[in-house]
């Protein structure tokens, strides 16, 4: 890809950029799948036939699934979503028939580490929230949740496979929501944050969340907990915006 005149990007070693004549054209692989994209058409099909030369390839048309991600492409814009992966991982738990709750979480839920309550298979709990966090990609509304459930992979108890089964509820209720990407004419960066302050009961430091908007779409979110107890609410959230910046 260098030698075609290609830079790799830093952030992402499997994305490689080209920009000529104030348009871009770029590629990303994975393994043996590849997404080629852009606004040069020519570029595009040049970079194919390039690639054609090196490699035995197949053009399977417009991007409609990439690695568990569906891709719709409308009038209205670029609609991002995980529908079949979300419904395969109901089936596979044994979830499809469940009752769909309104939130990840419950309201007001407070997990902990205790020592007392009855452990569960640690396997079967790092699998399901390894595979819930997969989501993530597309599901902004499951940041908070799997924060949160995540922080208790090293001993899961029954309270806590209890809220990771509730967010296969929740999916069970919403398996098509996602992402949805407009063609709007402005470039403005909008950045939201917020968080709590002395949250966890386990050591009493506080959760970030932020997300941000580039051109009105959604480009960025994380819910996290912070690395040191804040003394006041206030600082919880100057620790937040500065963890929107880096």
């Amino acid at each position: 890809m260098r030698a075609f005149g290609y830079r790799q990007s830093n952030s992402d070693h499997t994305l490689f950029l080209k920009r000529q004549n104030g348009k871009l054209t770029s590629l990303i692989v994975y393994v043996d799948d590849m997404v080629v994209t852009g606004n040069d058409p020519e570029e595009c099909a040049a970079l194919q036939r390039y690639l054609s030369t090196e490699f035995e390839m197949k053009d399977l048309g417009s991007l409609k699934y990439f690695l568990g991600i569906e891709v719709s492409i409308s009038s209205s814009g670029i609609f991002l979503s995980q529908r079949k992966y979300i419904i395969d991982l109901l089936h596979e738990t044994g979830m499809s028939a469940c009752q769909p709750v309104a939130t990840p979480l419950e309201e007001g839920l407070k997990l902990s580490v205790d020592p007392n309550q009855v452990p569960v298979d640690k396997g079967s709990y790092l699998r399901l929230v390894g595979c819930l966090m997969y989501l993530a990609h597309t599901r902004p509304d499951l940041a908070y949740a799997l924060s949160v459930v995540s922080q208790y992979m090293h001993d899961p108890g029954e309270q806590h496979m209890n809220a990771v089964m509730r967010i296969l509820r929740y999916l069970k209720g919403s398996p098509g929501k996602g992402i949805l990407f407009k063609r709007n004419n402005h470039f403005s960066v909008e950045g939201y944050t917020d968080a709590d302050w002395a949250g966890s009961i386990d050591d009493r430091r506080s959760t970030s969340g932020y997300f941000t908007f580039v051109g009105g779409n959604l480009v960025t979110w994380r819910s996290k907990k912070q690395n040191v107890v804040a003394r006041s609410s206030e600082e919880a959230e100057y620790r937040v915006m500065s963890l929107e910046k880096l």
